[in-house]
């Protein structure tokens, strides 16, 4: 079974989205190790909300920290350090979606960032949202994955900005899973498009 990374750019580019759409298209289950702020209606909630699959189970955050914050920040609020020893996978027989929080450089503590959840076995798809310095941020996103030994695919999300991704496409050689246009919005019917849309090349990935 898959285990699918889903990390982002920076904040609010899309990885919630992105995430409903993998989990519905695999039918995958969902888990979301930290969750910082939002608590009453949680990344989780939302995902959960989009997908209408019968298959797809929601896990428990690892850590459900109160404030909005970098998790490291936020944990300090909460007097509690995050051990990345304690975000242990959920049991399941399915495929399963793990979203981050923020990009991979997010610290969690004094000395661990959000890409030392990721393990060796994931499948990792980038989410990249076209804004002024966002090439850059997308390449050392990618650069970073790479170096670590992982083979990531990306989804563009917003509107399109052919510029953008061309160059981004010929410098990495990176796989696109597709593109998630500016909707006006998204229900579970609009998630279920998407993922009929993704779901050959997810399947492959």
């Amino acid at each position: 079974m898959k285990k699918i990374f889903i990390t982002g750019i920076g904040t609010e580019v899309g990885k919630t989205i992105a995430s409903a759409i993998v989990v519905e298209a695999l039918q995958a289950d969902y888990f979301k190790p930290i969750q910082a702020g939002d608590l009453e209606f949680s990344d989780t909630d939302k995902v959960k909300r989009l997908v209408s699959n019968p298959k797809s189970h929601f896990h428990n955050n690892s850590y459900a920290l109160h404030t909005p914050m970098s998790p490291h920040a936020a944990a300090e609020i909460d007097e509690i350090t995050i051990n990345i020893d304690k975000i242990i996978l959920p049991e399941t027989d399915n495929n399963l979606v793990i979203e981050g929080a923020g990009g991979l450089l997010v610290p969690l503590n004094n000395t661990e960032t959000i890409v030392d959840i990721i393990k060796s076995e994931y499948k990792v798809i980038v989410v990249s949202r076209h804004y002024l310095g966002s090439i850059n941020h997308t390449l050392m996103t990618l650069e970073i994955l790479k170096n670590k030994g992982y083979n990531p695919a990306i989804i563009f999300n917003g509107e399109e900005h052919k510029t953008t991704e061309d160059i981004i496409k010929k410098m990495t050689g990176i796989q696109v899973i597709g593109r998630i246009n500016n909707e006006p919005y998204f229900d579970k019917v609009v998630v279920k498009e998407y993922a009929e849309l993704f779901k050959d090349t997810l399947e492959s990935f």
